[in-house]
């Protein structure tokens, strides 16, 4: 085997795949969960008779959960880098799963009072400063297990992982909302689905604590230890301001394609559902269903728009993403308020398909920014950073711009902008697909394919020499 290429174990890579997946499924379980059930949680947390302030409330605790995802991504970061991805990754679903599950335990607000909602955001923050260190560390993990030439197959399932959460999360709440009665929805029904937390978290614990650590961060971590000085200057190189500010340009190009992905993701995920039902008086039920069906559409494509990302490349895809977007949000948005059930469906299906061109290719793209030694800190926290100012956002500055212009177009106005300043940072990028990672060898599949690797390489070596 050439001493200078990775050779990865392809059955090592599925459990890495699936392990980082299930945390980034937990994290959107927990969001379709919140997001669905938000109406019952504002009756059993908060006493004010007015439903718009006990909703207002609800959503108020679950944004706090946004404001503490960059702390965890500046604590999780640089220890994922220091101790490695696999134990702070172990760590992060340990406190995800017990945040979720806390939350159904906690008695309402006619048991303990003002203990109920403070015991709720307590619980949220905690879900969110763990969800800081997650998708960093996660995305790092299976970039880093993953062969080059089928990284970007392999890291889509990220997000696949994150549809199916959410699919799972809101499909709960939707059934248990058929099946149960109000009272009973209140008085113990809204708990089952947070609690389900509990099993999922230890499978993915024991998911995660059965995997090694990653190739490219063994490999870094060997080197540093047969060489000590070697190993002083990389310890003093992963400090915070090495990871901000010696990777600036890396993370302002991090934030701009992070910005296009979760504006648009939180555009149709989160906030269409309310569009239809506040803007149009479409029935809410018929709006949530809508949304489910294009994100289960949405999962059948992944894996081949992901493979199309090995194929033709990363930038290539991004790009059509944000000109999809630049070009049709006004079309799909006045499908979408043409009011029938078909211009519906094909609008916000319009939407999904330009959305799979980033949840397919981010996992892939954005830890190609960065080198080993700095890659899950920078990474989590300018993809934290991002989220948290426009990503988890957006369902609040359209309504404000709604609001304030009375104009029912901003959200495709707002899908526009997100375009334009993706597509910037796309035409700034490098392009990444079916080569190595910054500061990590090449990593192959077979032994035959690292001598092929090898065998290549050496001419150009006898060059440089």
């Amino acid at each position: 085997m050439a001493d200078d290429v990775t050779v990865v174990d392809p059955a090592l890579v599925k459990r890495a795949v699936s392990a980082a997946a299930l945390g980034n499924a937990m994290e959107w379980f927990d969001f379709g969960v919140y997001s669905y059930i938000a109406v019952t949680l504002g009756k059993v947390f908060f006493p004010s008779g007015s439903p718009t302030v006990q909703l207002l409330s609800t959503f108020g605790a679950f944004a706090a959960a946004f404001l503490v995802r960059p702390v965890g991504g500046m604590v999780f970061g640089p220890l994922g880098d220091k101790l490695g991805r696999q134990r702070i990754l172990a760590i992060t679903m340990i406190m995800m799963a017990a945040g979720t599950f806390v939350i159904g335990l906690i008695p309402s607000y006619g048991s303990i009072g003002i203990g109920a909602p403070i015991l709720l955001l307590v619980a949220r923050l905690v879900q969110g400063f763990s969800t800081g260190g997650e998708y960093g560390g996660a995305s790092t993990f299976i970039a880093e297990y993953a062969p080059d030439r089928r990284r970007g197959f392999l890291g889509s399932f990220l997000e696949f992982g994150t549809l199916a959460g959410y699919v799972a999360g809101a499909g709960l709440v939707t059934l248990l909302t058929t099946l149960l009665s109000t009272d009973d929805l209140l008085s113990w029904g809204w708990r089952l689905p947070f609690l389900v937390a509990g099993p999922i978290g230890i499978v993915g614990l024991y998911l995660r604590l059965r995997l090694e650590e990653t190739p490219a961060f063994a490999q870094l971590e060997k080197q540093a230890h047969e060489n000590e000085k070697q190993r002083r200057e990389a310890e003093k190189s992963t400090g915070l301001r090495e990871m901000v500010f010696g990777q600036w340009k890396a993370m302002l190009l991090c934030v701009g394609l992070v910005l296009v992905f979760n504006v648009t993701d939180y555009m149709l995920l989160s906030y269409m559902p309310t569009y239809l039902t506040s803007e149009l008086h479409y029935d809410e039920t018929h709006g949530l269903l809508v949304v489910l069906g294009v994100m289960v559409l949405m999962m059948v494509v992944h894996p081949w728009a992901g493979r199309a990302t090995d194929r033709f490349g990363r930038r290539p895809v991004i790009a059509t993403g944000c000109a999809g977007f630049l070009v049709l949000s006004v079309p799909a948005l006045l499908l979408i308020r043409q009011g029938s059930f078909a211009a519906i469906v094909l609008g916000m299906l319009a939407l999904g398909m330009l959305l799979v061109c980033f949840t397919s290719t981010m996992p892939s793209t954005l830890p190609a920014l960065f080198p080993t030694r700095v890659r899950y800190g920078s990474l989590s926290i300018a993809f934290n950073v991002s989220v948290s100012l426009f990503g988890g956002t957006t369902p609040l500055v359209v309504t404000a711009l709604i609001g304030a212009t009375g104009n029912a177009m901003m959200p495709a106005y707002y899908m526009m902008a997100a375009g334009i300043i993706g597509g910037i940072a796309v035409w700034k990028m490098t392009e990444s697909a079916r080569r190595p990672l910054p500061g990590s060898p090449p990593a192959v599949e077979t032994e035959e394919e690292a001598e092929a690797v090898s065998a290549l390489a050496r001419p150009t070596e006898r060059v440089a020499a």
